[in-house]
């Protein structure tokens, strides 16, 4: 959702490089909340097997497939289009942190942790794998979320948005919940 925010963003100031600028901020916050998520997993990870670690954020990450799909468009907006850089980045650590961001790596970086799970070095390792991961993790959300905003800013416009929606609730609910069922299956 961080390209519509963009978006919106770069129309309300009509400038593209506005657009571009809020796109760094957003990607320190996804960044910064995928880092705060690898954190503590994996310490709570040297205190509780990785397996049943697995399942706890597998059921998780569905229960809050569903709590979103019945209730997320309940919520309300608390940083509108006037914010500042600040603002953004704030919005952004918020929404990954809240949305699950970093527990959908785990399905990735759980049979990594396992393997340096008898390592000396294990986690030390497995952060800096784990890191890595959150870095690509971050580019890819950034180039993905830089070119939708700028397609939909430079060519198809926020008219298309009003009359054709994409229920985007809907959508990440079903990201969420498949997240959930790979870490309940890679705790196998």
């Amino acid at each position: 959702m961080g390209w519509l925010f963009a978006v919106a963003l770069g129309l309300y100031r009509q400038s593209e490089r506005v657009l571009l600028a809020s796109l760094i901020p957003i990607a320190f916050g996804h960044a910064a909340a995928v880092f705060v998520t690898i954190v503590i997993v994996l310490t709570a990870g040297t205190f509780v097997d990785m397996s049943l670690l697995a399942v706890g954020c597998g059921l998780a990450l569905i229960a809050w497939a569903c709590w979103h799909l019945l209730y997320g468009h309940r919520h309300r907006l608390r940083i509108g289009m006037t914010t500042g850089m600040v603002g953004l980045g704030l919005w952004s650590f918020i929404m990954a942190l809240l949305h699950g961001a970093g527990l959908m790596l785990l399905p990735a970086l759980l049979p990594i942790e396992k393997a340096h799970a008898h390592s000396h070095t294990a986690v030390s390792s497995s952060l800096g794998t784990a890191l890595a991961a959150g870095a690509i993790h971050t580019a890819a959300m950034l180039l993905a979320t830089g070119s939708i905003a700028f397609i939909v800013y430079r060519w198809v416009g926020l008219s298309l948005l009003r009359r054709a929606w994409i229920n985007f609730d809907m959508l990440w609910s079903a990201v969420l919940a498949i997240g959930g069922l790979l870490l309940i299956a890679s705790a196998r």
